[in-house]
């Protein structure tokens, strides 16, 4: 349907209405408009369609970020910080069922809305959780790096309790864990904020326990966002923003940053070796928080596609916003620990994703979010051909992070939907965009409209019945 009359929705009644935690002349661009943070819950049923929601997509499309809900210094308040707040749209028979989103309940949260705390206990003092949210082994999880636990949620998005993996988690997990297609294993590179000496390989089996956990030995406390595994390696990117001592001295909540010292490397673990069975590689110094894909080369090399930032967090200290990011092909040679980099596009964009049955295998598309200052699009590169195409979401409408879903089990790479949420500036409201992979460039499939905006955040998944 193309009516966007929507029925009345519903709100969560909180203790005490939420208010702003900020002035709206805060002077921090990450605190207002598209980063600002939304203060109620909304359900909302039967939303409209305008195009054809494709029969074949049961489930969630989900997504998770951060949405404060207290700010104590707002002038030095970084992105990354704030509670999570996850949305979801769920689709089924060629409809738009319902449309929620739900703060991740932290205890601040819980304390702020009067609702209870979540089942089990953290880890840390620390329990927000805004970056990402998989499904694994049939529970749906909301995800953050550093040290705070995991997040299980019901179906309908509502936090359940902190996740420890049935107690075999003795630590820090992380916002970007891979599901390896061929063996079933979830993998994760993790750091913890206290330790600052060592990140850990983590892989959690089909059983939902932990069956491997290696300490890798580094200097001075990397943040380290994400990782790429092939069939014999895990990738670990061991890069020049790290923990700060005196920023965090100085009360800064948020105390990682570049450093001219720190060595640029990237690790190649071996799937069943230990910390010394590393292979490091130095690279030109630069930041990643995102890779697309790695696989293994028929000549012994390594090569992983991902977005690379010049530097991170050097001048700009409230969030990413030094340099292009560069979508870039990095070929690693185990055998003489060198590096040959290619730029694979010079069109500046993010969040770079594949269809995930090919994760640690040979891919081919990789799709990004564009970005520009005046519209956003959505990008897709042929790492065979080096076409370029670019789905635009026209003036003022500004994409996130896209999703590839394939059409069915048996569907080749590029035969799929193209998913990703879409702020319309105009009127401050945000669209579930549904493009066909195959007419990438044409007119969406199916635009799903919103009743309320979808902040600039992290990550998401389309999570199938």
């Amino acid at each position: 349907m193309t009516d966007t009359t929507f029925p009345p929705a519903e709100k969560s009644a909180a203790k005490a209405p939420l208010r702003a935690p900020f002035s709206a002349d805060v002077g921090n661009s990450y605190l207002i408009g598209p980063y600002g943070p939304v203060l109620e819950e909304v359900t909302a049923f039967d939303l409209p369609v305008t195009g054809e929601v494709p029969a074949g997509l049961v489930g969630r499309f989900v997504r998770n970020g951060p949405n404060p809900i207290e700010v104590s210094d707002p002038a030095n308040h970084h992105w990354f910080l704030g509670e999570g707040m996850v949305h979801g749209v769920y689709l089924r028979s060629g409809k738009a069922e319902w449309y929620r989103n739900r703060f991740v309940r932290s205890r601040l949260v819980c304390d702020r809305l009067g609702a209870p705390y979540p089942a089990g206990k953290p880890r840390t003092n620390v329990d927000v959780v805004n970056t990402h949210i998989q499904s694994f082994g049939g529970r749906t999880l909301a995800l953050v790096e550093s040290g705070p636990p995991a997040m299980a949620l019901t179906h309908e998005l509502e936090t359940i309790g902190y996740e420890d993996f049935a107690g075999t988690l003795d630590g820090a997990f992380a916002a970007h864990p891979h599901l390896d297609p061929l063996t079933g294993e979830w993998h994760a590179v993790t750091y913890d904020l206290g330790v600052k000496s060592e990140l850990r390989h983590v892989v959690i089996g089909t059983d939902g326990k932990v069956n491997r956990s290696v300490a890798i030995p580094v200097s001075d406390g990397p943040m380290v966002h994400d990782f790429a595994m092939t069939q014999r390696y895990i990738l670990i990117f061991d890069l020049p923003v790290v923990w700060n001592d005196a920023a965090a001295a100085r009360g800064h909540l948020f105390p990682y940053q570049w450093s001219e010292t720190h060595p640029a490397r990237v690790g190649l673990l071996p799937r069943k070796g230990a910390a010394e069975d590393v292979i490091w590689i130095d690279v030109p110094p630069c930041y990643v928080f995102h890779t697309a894909n790695a696989y293994d080369a028929a000549d012994g090399t390594v090569v992983v596609d991902l977005v690379e930032f010049s530097s991170m967090f050097n001048t700009a200290l409230n969030g990413p916003g030094e340099g292009p990011p560069v979508l870039s092909r990095w070929v690693l040679d185990p055998g003489s620990a060198s590096i040959a980099k290619t730029a694979l596009s010079r069109r500046p964009q993010e969040f770079p994703r594949i269809d995930e049955r090919l994760t640690g295998q040979k891919h081919r598309y990789i799709y990004g979010a564009g970005i520009q200052t005046d519209r956003g699009s959505a990008m897709c590169f042929d790492t065979e051909t080096g076409l370029e195409l670019a789905h635009d979401f026209g003036p003022g409408r500004f994409g996130s992070e896209c999703v590839f879903v394939p059409k069915s089990d048996t569907a080749k790479e590029g035969e799929g939907w193209v998913m990703t949420y879409v702020w319309n500036a105009p009127t401050n409201t945000s669209d579930l965009v549904i493009i066909d992979a195959q007419d990438f460039a044409g007119p969406p499939k199916a635009v799903v409209k919103l009743p309320v905006r979808v902040p600039f955040g992290f990550h998401g998944s389309w999570i199938a019945d």
